[in-house]
């Protein structure tokens, strides 16, 4: 019988923690624990977190996961964070949270950030200089933003970190950030993997944010080990490795074996994104397709949709449907929905670039006007704007051989047809649907083998712990193919008239 090796995977979202224990000499998930987090939200764009809502959930997720597994936390070898993307925690040099973080789906910071992409040079300015195109979600508006409205806040700051950095900080006292996760913060130059100290001088000559950054490490390295009080608080092994750990859709990608080129992984969450692996970063001229650096050593070309199950939910939610019975209805109306169209950006929208739009519904008649083909109506609409991206991914020269599908949309048969018959590519979910914490368990394990010499490759890793689920395996049918690129030119046409 083979030794068990024992690994931690957190990931820190909007809404929770995830935990997953993993044992990486079989490949088996043995338990998993989640904990709830709420937000700080305001009319203005607002999306905040109290950054100590994060550490009791990643304690109690913890504690439920070593309970479900069945495990002694002190047989843990190692500990991989995923967190969400762009979110800015700021500490004083004592090492305390100076205010609370604000978070990826904040827009609070839309003036700065349009000041910030003028001063870049607009769109191509931005591409040419940092790989990306700077958005409102991202880091960088987030500390003008403090500079301009909390002065006193922004002339303490001695530490900036992401929100997956700050939990690794708070477990190991170490201040570092990874190449994936620094990606998406708007002041990091994507092909050269480096700060871009400049800007931060522009928003602050005095030269604070660049004292404050910290220490860019490869993915494959560990941070370094549990502070003993952190380890006896958690009920784990002092000497547990804390890898570098990641953003959410990098781990994701790890969690789906998305670590090499052909493979494409689409989450159908409250916001959906598609992304696929590539060895080179090759910028897109697109603005919409961010080229994040992976945390696997590649790079992670990627788009992100604002509205996904957030838009099924709040039609499920006007004619008070379960989930079962949504699924029915959307299966019941043809494809096409009759004629009924819906441009679901609810929350304004990324891919399409249409940041002030807001959602409609097209083509209604007394006849076609159900409850039926308006549920189809915005499953369709939410994954039209997918297409829409993965039309993008493909121009830029990216392959899909198949398409690897996570997120709580990917549970539903319908929407699984809808998808693969949309893409016109086949779909597969994994056997574990929590990608992001298994890629964060992963990692760890890959750390700690690199810490030993290379037993494992992160390929070996992937190849024994992510199980794909053959049961959910939806190819296309050529008819309904046919049929979904009429409504998607439909679609396009609506979108083009915004």
């Amino acid at each position: 019988m083979t030794t068990r090796q024992l690994f931690l995977g957190i990931d820190c979202g909007t809404q929770g923690t995830k935990a997953l224990i993993l044992d990486a000499a079989s490949g088996q998930v043995l338990g998993e624990g989640a904990a709830t987090h709420t937000m700080i939200s305001g009319t203005n764009g607002r999306r905040e977190q109290d950054t100590r809502q994060w550490l009791d959930a990643f304690a109690l997720a913890t504690r439920r996961a070593l309970l479900a597994a069945d495990v002694d936390g002190q047989s843990i070898l190692g500990i991989g964070v995923s967190g969400q993307q762009h979110g800015l925690v700021l500490l004083d040099d004592q090492g305390q949270v100076l205010r609370p973080a604000k978070l990826w789906c904040d827009t609070e910071t839309t003036d700065e950030n349009d000041r910030l992409l003028q001063h870049l040079g607009g769109e191509k300015g931005s591409l040419e200089r940092l790989g990306v195109v700077i958005a409102p979600g991202y880091t960088v508006s987030k500390l003008l933003w403090t500079k301009e409205q909390y002065p006193e806040v922004f002339s303490r700051i001695a530490r900036i970190l992401l929100p997956h950095d700050y939990l690794n900080y708070w477990l190991t006292g170490r201040a570092c950030s990874e190449y994936g996760d620094a990606s998406g913060t708007g002041y990091f130059n994507v092909r050269s993997r480096q700060w871009d100290l400049q800007l931060l001088r522009d928003i602050d000559a005095s030269g604070r944010l660049q004292a404050a950054l910290p220490e860019l490490i490869d993915a494959h390295q560990a941070i370094g080990t549990l502070q003993p009080t952190i380890a006896e608080q958690l009920g784990l092994n002092p000497n547990a490795l804390v890898a570098s750990g990641g953003g959410d859709n990098m781990m994701g990608a790890i969690g789906t074996g998305n670590i090499q080129p052909g493979a494409i992984t689409m989450s159908l969450g409250s916001s959906g994104t598609v992304y696929a692996y590539a060895e080179a970063p090759q910028v897109s001229t697109e603005a919409s397709v961010a080229t994040f650096c992976s945390s696997s050593g590649g790079w992670l070309p990627l788009i992100c949709t604002m509205n996904l199950t957030n838009a099924t939910g709040a039609i499920r939610e006007l004619f008070d449907l379960d989930l079962q019975q949504f699924n029915q209805l959307v299966a019941e109306a043809p494809i096409g929905a009759e004629g009924v169209s819906m441009l679901p950006f609810l929350n304004g929208e990324r891919v399409p670039a249409l940041p002030h739009a807001t959602g409609s519904l097209h083509g209604l008649t007394l006849s076609n006007l159900t409850q039926a083909n308006l549920c189809r109506a915005v499953v369709e609409g939410t994954t039209f704007g997918l297409r829409y991206g993965l039309d993008l991914l493909r121009h830029n020269g990216l392959q899909s051989r198949s398409i690897c599908l996570i997120g709580g949309g990917s549970k539903s048969t319908v929407w699984r047809q809808i998808v693969a018959d949309i893409m016109n590519t086949p779909v597969i979910c994994t056997e574990h649907s929590e990608a992001a914490a298994l890629g964060a368990a992963i990692q760890a394990a890959w750390c700690k083998s690199w810490s030993n010499g290379h037993e494992d490759t992160l390929a070996d890793l992937c190849q024994r712990c992510v199980k794909l689920d053959l049961h959910s395996e939806t190819l296309p049918v050529a008819a309904n193919v046919a049929a979904f690129q009429q409504a998607y030119e439909r679609y396009q046409q609506l979108v083009a008239t915004l």
